[in-house]
Formats: C-alpha cells, structure tokens, sequence
C-alpha cells in the first residue's frame, strides 16, 4: 500500500520522467525510477481502478523503458513492466504439481445446509459462536500462482486439483498480478495463492457484441471466456482480452530463516489484507466478517440481491472459518476442507426438450436457426426459443430434434444452449437439415469463403426489409415509441410502409382507420416519428443496420464525423484507422456508402429531416462535462436511463459501471440500492437526485 506522501513522491517522479522523456533525454540511470513508477501506476489503474495519469503518459513512460531495455538488454529485470509479454506457448501446455491439492468446496443450495454446517464446525472446534469471513464466489477460471523470493514463478490453472498447466507466460499477461510483491518484509521466502482469472461484464457484453455482429455464437458466460482466453497459444492475443484477477486465498507458505511470519496470516481476513498491501487485487472490499450463522445468511442473502448490479459473475458466496487454527483444527476430507463452505445462488441453467428449429431471415440476410425448446424457468425469465446462430454451431453441438439439452441465462447474456445430451437419446430424435433456399423469397443461399452464415443476397426479399424497419424504430436504434415490431409487420402487410424513409411519410389518417389505433395512440406515434429525427448520430448510424456495425462501432463512427456523408468519402484504410475497427468491418461500411441504392436511400431519409450532422460534435457546449464520471442507479421517472445517459455523453461526460473513487456523480432514482451506500461512504462522489441531474444539463447547456 502506499501513504499519501508516498503517492505525491512517485507522482512527482512520473512528472519529471515525463519531462525527460519528452525531451528524449532518459537514459540507462533512469531504468530503476522508470520500472517503479510505471508499476506503480498499472496498481493505481488495475487494482485501484483510479489512474493519476493519462494512457497516453503511460504508454509514452513504458515506451522509453523498452527503448532503454533494448539499449541496454543486461539490465533488463524479471520483474520489469515490458517482461510481461514472452515467447508464445507450444500447444501442449506443461504439466506441473500444486504444493498444496486445490479441493473442490462443499456446495450448500440453502439455509438449512448452512445451519448445518455450522452446527458440525461448532461440535469439530467446540465453540458456542464462530467467527466466518465471507466473499463472493467469483465465476471464473480458477489458477494458482506461486511467488519465491517476491518473484512471480509459475502460474498455473487448477487442473486436476493435484496437478494443472503451467500458464505462465499468460498469467504475465495480466496486469492486475504483480510480477512482484515484497512478500518478504512479512517474512515469506515462499507462498502458493490461489484466484480467480474473470472478464468484466462489460468487457464481455463488448466482446460477444463483436461475435454476433460476426455472427459467430456469443460464449456463454464470462467464465468460459476468461478459461479460454487463459489457454490461447499467443500471450499477445491473451494481454487484449482484458482479463483480470482477484486473489483470495493462501495455501501455502514458507518463511523466511529467523524472521517471524506477519500476524495478518493468523486469519483468512488478515490474509486477503496481506495480498491487498502485496498489491493484489484481493476481496477485501468484498467480503465481510461476521460472527453466528444467522449473520452469515443475512449477508448472502443481501449479496443476491445485488448481484446483476455488480461488475462481475458470481454465482454464490464462500463461507470460511476466519481463524487458521480452528480451520487446522477441523482439517479436510479428500474432497473439501471442512472449514468452508460455497453458498449457491439460483441456478441460472436448466433442462429442456429441443422441440423444432426454425430458420429466421435476418436484416442483412444471414440465415439464423431459432431452436424451439419446451418452456423452462431460468434466471427469473421462462425461456422458449434460443437462437442457434448458424449451421456450424449445430453440427458442432451435435443437436437433433427431440434432444435433451443443457440451457443457460447468465446475467444480461441472451440464452444459449451449452450442450445436448447425447447419451439420454432414444433413437427418435431427428436430423436438423439446413435450408437451402431462402425460407421468405425463396431465393438460393449463399455462403461467402470464410464465413459461417449462410445468406439470402436478395436485398427485396420481405423480411430483410421488414427486419430492417424493425431494428431502425427499435429502442437501441432510433426508439421510436409506440412503433413496435407487430405496428411495422401490420403497416408493411398493408403497404402503408415499405421502407425507411417511409416512416416519416406514414398517412395517420389511414392508420386512424384501424383498428386499436385511437387519436390518443395515433398522436403518440407523430410525436415519437417526429421526435426520432433529432436522435443522435451514433443511434441514426447504428439505426441503419450496417453490416458488422455495433452500437460500440457506430459511437466510434460518429466520434469521428462531423455529419454522416462524411462517410461516403473514407476509404478502407481510412477506416481502419479508427479505433477498433479491422478490415472486415470497415470493408462493409466503404461497400455500405458506395452503394447507389443505399445513397439514394439516404438523400430521402435525410429530406424527411432526419438529422444527419453530429450534434456532440457542433454543439459548443458538448464538453461542459468532459472529465466527469457519471453512474445512474434506482428507476427515473421523468427520464429514460438511456436518455440520461446520452445527455451525459453528448455533454463530454463519460459513464461508468460500478461506484468507486473514480465516479463522480450517483444519479439517484426510486428504489437505489446498494449502490447509493455504497456511495454515501465515498466522500468524493456527490449524490444527484433525478431533479439535480436535469437541473445540471440544463445549466450546462
């Protein structure tokens, strides 16, 4: 950990390097300073997740340490910022031993079991009352690292339990773990940790956005992507996934000859201390002790609560006896150590019947299988259909009709079938066969080289259109209220609407004549279609239905523009340019605005009044709120949380995910839960109700 005034000594050195690195004037004498204050600043932006300096005063800093490295390669240290990245891994990863077994926990689905556990650890210590540490089980790819002489060793995944894979190079990859920790000014020669490597739920959503805008499958939760990543062959490729990691458990120790151990190791809570001071992220913020079992549940169940609200899975919490000799006391069976206990929360996976697959034709014509599942309750949500992406994905999880299969709904994550089970077949189960003709205008599908999808290419083929109309009204897109999806089937069916541009044509008074559609609902609709024409450019690009192109993409897009035909005149590499943007998808834009139809498309849409010029970036005032951090919480009830948060971003601001030192406005709606005490105990966050928030956009505008 570092005191204040050992902050304002590494930041005053980050400046003066600064300095000299701007003047090109650092050299071999500055390597010790350099390592340390760049370490110092991957803690405050990995494990602190509050930055003192820019990414771009970073990667300058870092840069001028490789360049001295290069100079000078016998002074290159293992424990330097630029050893992270190492030589790629042969596709047989080492197998190596853990010093101690990594048992699996008992699991408990209830109350009871808890009360029961705690009445068996109460006869094997003999106390009347313990005293437990809780945390969050987190959900991710379990490893365990060992540290001699304060050097990171060997990082490896839990195998077996007794044995797992030398990851170690990709573990390097991780900047929320240390290369180094001083370990031994708490008199440890030696010490085993056990974690968790995770991605953020964000980090996650932007991916699998990726994936299905490639139409490849998204993965099914945040775990199997963190244990993927952890095994890819090339360390590069791990170092962008964004992994990260929360260390919290000690299993083994060795210390130093003649110097005593710290007293932090005679508790499970001293113990995630000592990893936090190391420079770890460990669940000290996290976790809670607490005294009697009563308490403990108390506690899960306040966690469950708030568990979509947190920016990783988990699926539970863990339940340890804090003090390490009552847990010596109590010892182990060959499966779990009786001392802990994992608290499961509802399943979010369930069992059902694949009844039918249907083909649906998506906007830009890929052919999307849909599984028809009997019904079956998962995560608060009773699932029906799951899309099944394209045919790789069937053949790969050898799905037939009348299967038994394996469905999961992890927090925001649509559902998704994780397997068949193939061994409860009856020999009834049928073939799923693929179409080869479009299932709407019967045209012949093709599959372009390299991709997975199969395509209709007939741009009039009716549900393209219709799907296009569909997801330019929708809520992500143009939200245009009151103009939902069986509103668009009806009017397209009765050619009062037959494209885009035709929204803002529509004749309400033939609409009046329908049935369902009375003045009210009628004036509700004018106001939405007029209101959606001074949407913002990010939304009218992502309304457009670009190939490839995300919400993530067009914000990217529309940062970079001043008005949407700027388009029209960037070339590929141009686009390329732009931040994470590869040759497929800028390949797709460049085809998108070279297109005559579309260009046509788009002086009519832009005649209706649609507003093609970027608001943000015209707008003098959009930056009145640059370099402020905003998280909304609660239920708003003048605004949408999605308005809200685009007056902030069209304002300069930035949103954030979670409350912590770096947020610094809490929005408050009805119903704010543990978000806003959470924030009540960080002095820097000012809390705003839903009246102060409009008040201050007004006065900023």
């Amino acid at each position: 950990m570092h005191t204040k005034h050992h902050i304002q000594e590494l930041q005053s050195q980050t400046e003066s390097l600064l300095h000299k690195v701007g003047k090109q004037k650092t050299d071999v004498a500055d390597l010790p300073q350099l390592r340390q204050v760049l370490r110092f600043h991957e803690h405050r932006y990995y494990i602190m997740n509050d930055p003192l300096i820019t990414d771009f005063e970073y990667d300058q800093l870092y840069k001028s340490l490789e360049k001295i490295e290069a100079d000078f390669p016998k002074y290159v240290t293992a424990d330097s910022p630029t050893q992270r990245v190492g030589k790629g891994l042969t596709k047989e990863f080492p197998t190596v031993q853990h010093l101690v077994p990594m048992l699996s926990l008992e699991n408990s689905y209830d109350e009871d079991d808890l009360v029961d556990w705690d009445r068996k650890a109460k006869e094997l210590t003999g106390l009347t009352e313990i005293e437990y540490c809780i945390e969050p089980k987190f959900d991710g790819a379990s490893i365990s690292l060992i540290y001699e002489d304060d050097f990171l060793t060997r990082g490896a995944t839990r195998g077996d339990g007794v044995q797992g894979d030398d990851i170690t190079v990709n573990i390097r990859q991780i900047r929320s773990i240390p290369l180094s920790a001083k370990f031994s000014e708490s008199g440890i020669q030696q010490i085993e940790i056990r974690g968790e490597v995770l991605i953020n739920k964000q980090t996650f959503k932007k991916y699998n956005e990726q994936r299905l805008a490639d139409n490849l499958p998204p993965l099914a939760n945040p775990r199997n992507a963190a244990s993927g990543s952890l095994r890819m062959v090339d360390p590069k490729e791990v170092a962008k996934r964004g992994l990260e990691a929360f260390l919290y458990h000690v299993s083994d120790v060795t210390e130093i000859p003649g110097k005593k151990l710290t007293k932090l190791l005679d508790t499970h809570s001293g113990s995630l201390q000592l990893l936090w001071e190391a420079g770890f992220r460990s669940p000290v913020k996290e976790s809670m002790v607490v005294k009697g079992i009563q308490s403990v549940i108390a506690h899960c169940r306040d966690y469950e609560k708030m568990r979509d609200e947190l920016p990783y899975e988990i699926d539970g919490m863990v339940i340890k006896v804090n003090d390490f000799e009552l847990q010596d006391k109590m010892g182990m069976t060959t499966h779990h150590p009786r001392w802990a206990i994992a608290f499961k929360f509802k399943a979010r996976q369930g069992t059902s019947k694949l009844k039918d697959v249907e083909f649906q034709v998506g906007r830009v014509g890929s052919i999307t299988p849909v599984a028809k599942i009997e019904p079956v309750y998962i995560g608060g949500v009773t699932v029906t259909s799951v899309s099944l992406f394209n045919e790789d994905v069937i053949k790969e999880k050898d799905l037939m009709i009348g299967d038994t299969v394996l469905v999961e709904r992890a927090g925001d994550v649509i559902p998704y079938i994780v397997r068949s089970q193939a061994e409860l077949r009856t020999g009834k189960e049928k073939p799923i066969r693929f179409p080869t003709h479009c299932p709407v205008c019967k045209s012949e599908l093709h599959k372009p080289e390299g991709e997975s999808a199969w395509r209709c290419i007939n741009p009039n083929c009716e549900a393209q259109v219709v799907e296009r109309l569909i997801h330019f009204v929708s809520k992500d897109a143009m939200d245009i209220r009151n103009f939902g999806e069986a509103n668009i089937r009806k009017f397209y069916e009765m050619k009062l609407l037959e494209n885009i541009p035709g929204i803002y044509h529509l004749d309400f008074e033939k609409i009046s004549t329908l049935e369902g559609f009375g003045q009210k609902s009628i004036d509700k609709l004018k106001e939405a279609v007029e209101t959606s024409k001074h949407q913002t450019l990010n939304r009218l690009i992502y309304a457009l239905g670009i190939r490839y192109v995300g919400e993530t993409t067009a914000k990217t897009l529309a940062n970079s523009i001043k008005n949407l035909w700027d388009l029209e005149k960037f070339t590929v590499e141009e686009l390329m340019s732009m931040e994470d943007i590869g040759p497929k998808v800028a390949g797709s834009i460049y085809e998108f605005f070279q297109t005559k139809e579309i260009i046509d498309m788009l002086k009519k849409l832009e005649a209706t009044g649609v507003e093609f010029s970027n608001k943000k970036r015209a707008d003098n005032a959009a930056d009145t709120l640059h370099g402020q951090t905003f998280l909304f919480t609660g239920t708003l009830n003048k605004l949408k949380r999605s308005d809200a948060e685009e007056m902030v971003e069209l304002h300069g601001g930035k949103l954030v995910t979670g409350v912590s030192s770096k947020l610094n406005y809490l929005v408050v709606g009805e119903d704010a839960g543990s978000k806003l005490e959470k924030a009540k105990k960080i002095n820097t966050v000012r809390i705003l109700s839903e009246d102060e928030f409009i008040q201050m956009i007004s006065d900023k505008s």
